[in-house]
């Protein structure tokens, strides 16, 4: 993990280097269409993002790190957005996402295995999710939000390692960026609003259902980030980035909140698709939270 941590760092250096000795400083996709950014009519955003997410501590019903056998949580999310009015106001989209757990101290990239056994492993396509990007003032251009609703379409295995959470999840993501310092900076900011609906976890019978999987059932999600850019040339830019995040009770009688940090960088490959990768670590928590790292790398292709 440390030998990816250094790889990314690596990719930040050349995209700096890169920037010094490009001649091209043309405005990329990368600075245009932020996530604030809406499509225009007849556009198309296809996003191939993955993540894996691994811990080998986590917290006690408190704020104190305990070590556990490592754990790995990966995750593929493929968005698919076009625009559909001819104010580039409204987009309409689909979100599919597949997951791939293992647990009991496996190394981390045991989980592209995608094995399915249930005592130490969990993989499949976990969530469809129909979506909408609206911009709702004409005279803020730089401001939206999409909100989708994450349908769980897996099996329901009582008693095995826990895949994905078993909710009916609708989520708002507000989003707002301000580019300055002569378009060499932007700060983007994001704040999401997640619903979990479904049935209390205490209340399902755990002979049918699996019951680890319906922690956040009845509860509000609660994340706020922060990302700061800079952008060394027209095809790439270097980013930090923060996020505090609550998951509040509303009638499941659990919450937790934790915070990470992390970093990363995009570049433009093509006119038409550029690359990302980033690092993040969370860096406190409480009950029960993971205390690991995330490793991310995304496709994104615009027409």
């Amino acid at each position: 993990m440390k030998k990816t941590a250094l790889l990314f760092i690596a990719l930040a250096i050349g995209f700096l280097s890169f920037s010094q000795e490009t001649e091209e400083q043309t405005e990329s996709n990368i600075q245009t269409y932020t996530p604030s950014k809406l499509l225009n009519k007849g556009q198309w955003d296809i996003k191939f993002f993955n993540s894996l997410y691994t811990q080998t501590k986590q917290t006690d019903a408190g704020s104190d790190a305990q070590d556990i056998l490592r754990e790995n949580f990966f995750t593929n999310t493929t968005e698919i957005y076009t625009g559909v009015s001819k104010n580039s106001r409204i987009n309409v989209g689909l979100i599919f996402q597949v997951r791939a757990n293992t647990f009991y101290g496996q190394d981390a990239f045991s989980v592209f295995s995608f094995e399915n056994n249930g005592v130490d492993s969990r993989s499949g396509l976990t969530t469809i999710a129909p979506s909408i990007r609206v911009q709702p003032f004409a005279n803020i251009p730089n401001f939206s939000f999409t909100s989708s609703v994450y349908l769980p379409v897996f099996k329901d295995e009582p008693g095995a390692r826990y895949l994905d959470k078993r909710s009916v999840f609708w989520e708002t993501k507000f989003f707002y960026d301000k580019t300055f310092g002569g378009g060499d900076w932007q700060i983007f900011t994001e704040a999401d609003f997640g619903f979990n609906f479904g049935e209390k976890a205490s209340e399902a019978n755990a002979d049918e259902v699996n019951i680890g999987e319906r922690f956040a059932n009845n509860s509000m999600f609660l994340p706020v980030s922060a990302f700061l850019s800079y952008f060394p040339s027209g095809k790439s830019t270097v980013f930090v980035n923060a996020q505090q995040a609550f998951l509040i009770d509303l009638g499941n009688d659990f919450s937790q909140n934790y915070t990470q940090l992390g970093f990363g960088g995009k570049y433009q490959l093509t006119q038409t698709l550029n690359i990302e990768a980033s690092y993040g670590k969370i860096v406190r928590g409480h009950s029960f939270q993971g205390l690991g790292s995330t490793y991310s790398l995304g496709l994104r292709a615009l027409f």
